[in-house]
């Protein structure tokens, strides 16, 4: 485990691995955005705004998910999680990213689901990397394991001092895994955006069986609800989107967001 990087000489600040994390998978996954913003027709010079809206929005809502939820189900001090160096809940930042990214379209003017369809990689992208710092710092770990690749956390959140699932990189793999079958599926897909859900819902699911999160009903985590929701969400993305296109299938070329 690599809680903390380093620490910048002189003012004794610390540099966590998973502030670190979550800045490359940002970067990468804004790289990537202006790549799809180009390709979906959309003009990058709303790029920077609305993608400084999306993050700001995407951590604001990861935070408050994770310190509302602790708070009500363990009674944990709701200010200090939200200040803690972990705990950011990727549905809560789902939540928040994306009603702050359509407000974002609907003042600079932009088509929210063209725009969309150009973030769901970057999501993929950011999340896989995300985490790996989840890793670094021991959080969002698994149930004890006796499998070669298991890992104590004795320093994680919280420490553990026996072999669990690493279920961060399970996510990761996944992840990874999607984002490389959306890459290849961007100028086919009808709903770009509807096949993320589905691939992030499904895996989301299958990998909370390894977690520690409590069941809340039908022997479910209240993450596997949420994500057999994204699933059923987004298979109607696809559903609408192809109705959209018509029977025939032919996709007409994206349109500008500026006249």
């Amino acid at each position: 485990m690599y809680p903390v990087l380093f620490t910048i000489p002189g003012i004794g600040w610390p540099i966590s691995s998973f502030g670190a994390m979550m800045a490359l998978g940002f970067l990468i996954g804004y790289w990537i955005s202006i790549l799809r913003m180009k390709e979906e027709g959309l003009d990058p010079e709303d790029a920077a705004n609305l993608l400084m809206v999306i993050m700001l929005g995407g951590v604001f809502g990861a935070k408050l998910y994770y310190a509302t939820s602790f708070y009500l189900i363990y009674g944990d001090p709701f200010w200090q999680s939200m200040f803690s160096r972990g705990g950011l809940v990727f549905y809560g930042g789902f939540i928040g990213g994306g009603l702050a990214g359509y407000l974002g379209c609907k003042y600079w003017k932009v088509p929210p689901i063209q725009l969309a369809n150009a973030a769901a990689i970057s999501l993929a992208v950011g999340q896989a990397i995300g985490r790996v710092g989840c890793f670094l710092v021991g959080d969002d770990y698994g149930i004890a394991s006796d499998l070669p690749w298991a890992v104590a956390f004795p320093n994680g959140l919280p420490p553990v001092h026996y072999p669990v699932h690493p279920t961060m990189l399970y996510e990761t793999l996944w992840l990874t895994l999607a984002a490389s079958y959306l890459w290849f599926r961007r100028k086919q897909s009808a709903s770009l955006m509807g096949e993320f859900l589905i691939l992030n819902g499904i895996g989301r699911t299958v990998i909370e069986h390894w977690r520690l999160n409590e069941r809340v009903a039908l022997g479910l985590s209240e993450a596997q609800f949420i994500g057999m929701g994204l699933v059923v969400f987004g298979v109607i993305l696809i559903v609408r989107a192809r109705a959209a296109r018509g029977e025939g299938g032919v996709q007409t070329e994206p349109t500008s967001s500026r006249s």
